[in-house]
């Protein structure tokens, strides 16, 4: 199966996809450049057999094939429990922003699964590993900026400490959308955080990109900016 699925995606890659993608991606050098609607397609094919199998033997010799797995782990027809199974082994082979950020927008399950999967994330968010706190953010704030969760969310934000570049800029996208939801909620945030400066300033510059954020809001924000 693994060799078929190899064959597949040698079939599929496109040369100056691979260009592209690879400098989206600057420290990842495995990519072969197969677009992310033809994984999509892969994924749902693959889950209509022995998926399980496919994920107990799945290689990771290529950067789509770990995109892969994690496309199947989330559009897989099983219980909530067995997926989060599938997850916890899945979380520690990501290593870029793109598996991460694919693969949570992949767990669709969370929304009717909120308080499962808002107890599994915590750990996640206490992690040293840069991209399991990422996976953790990105899941936050893909499922959890709403009024229900949105201060806790803020907590969790405001209490992670670690220096990896792809930690600050999900915990500022994260910020930002939080308030772009929920201005007024988030504003008392924005005036008294203990995020770093950096990851702050990232957080105002992301507001203000925002096309959902009117043209005044966006000038009280800039005047917000750190030196």
């Amino acid at each position: 199966m693994q060799a078929e699925i190899k064959g597949q995606l040698r079939e599929l890659a496109e040369e100056e996809y691979r260009v592209f993608a690879s400098g989206l991606l600057p420290n990842i050098s495995n990519i072969l450049g197969v677009r992310l609607p033809l994984l999509r397609k892969m994924a749902k094919e693959i889950t209509k057999g022995d998926w399980r199998e496919y994920l107990r033997t799945a290689r990771g010799d290529f950067f789509e094939e770990v995109m892969l797995q994690g496309m199947v782990i989330g559009c897989a027809q099983c219980s909530p429990e067995e997926r989060l199974s599938y997850v916890r082994e899945f979380v520690p082979k990501i290593n870029n922003w793109s598996v991460c950020d694919s693969f949570c927008s992949g767990l669709k399950f969370t929304k009717g699964n909120m308080e499962l999967v808002w107890d599994f994330l915590q750990p996640y968010t206490r992690s040293e590993e840069e991209f399991e706190i990422r996976f953790a953010v990105v899941m936050l704030l893909f499922y959890y900026s709403d009024k229900e969760h949105l201060e806790a969310v803020l907590e969790i934000l405001d209490n992670i400490r670690h220096e990896g570049y792809y930690v600050k800029m999900a915990v500022a996208w994260a910020v930002s959308i939080c308030y772009i939801k929920l201005p007024d909620r988030a504003m008392p945030y924005l005036q008294n955080n203990h995020l770093d400066d950096f990851t702050y300033n990232k957080s105002l510059q992301k507001i203000t990109e925002s096309y959902r954020v009117g043209q005044e809001m966006k000038k009280r924000i800039r005047l917000m900016k750190r030196k």
